[in-house]
This record gives structure tokens, sequence and C-alpha cells, in this order.
């Protein structure tokens, strides 16, 4: 018996009531799972912002490209 047959059988086999919530539950952790990536995503962008913000100029002066120089 192939795993494909064996997943139909077991599908097959179950009560249609019980099967309709295994699927809405299912569906409802991996909402909880995006939200969760999601959330995550967010906090990690607002504490890049954060870091910016709080840079000395020693900081972004050495981050700069530009070669300071050229303008004394």
């Amino acid at each position: 018996m192939s795993k494909n047959e064996e997943i139909n059988n077991l599908k097959d086999r179950l009560d249609p009531a019980l099967l309709k919530a295994l699927q809405s539950k299912k569906e409802s952790l991996k909402q909880v799972e995006a939200d969760k990536v999601e959330k995550i995503r967010k906090q990690q962008i607002a504490e890049r912002k954060e870091r910016e913000a709080n840079k000395s100029f020693e900081e972004l002066l050495g981050e700069s490209d530009l070669n300071w120089k050229k303008f004394k």
C-alpha cells in the first residue's frame, strides 16, 4: 500500500465532523503562526529604526561613504 493510498484511507475513515474540526484547527494554527511572524517582523523593524535614531555622530560619520578629506 503506497503512502498516498494510506492517507486517502485514513481520510475516508475519519468522521466528517472530526475531519472538518481538524481542518479548522489547522487553518487557525496557520493564522496564529502567520500573525506571530508578522509581529516579530514589525518588532525588528521598530528596533532597527530605534537603533538608527539613537546613533551617535561618530557612528554616523564612520558609516558614511563620503570621503570627508575632499571637503576640507
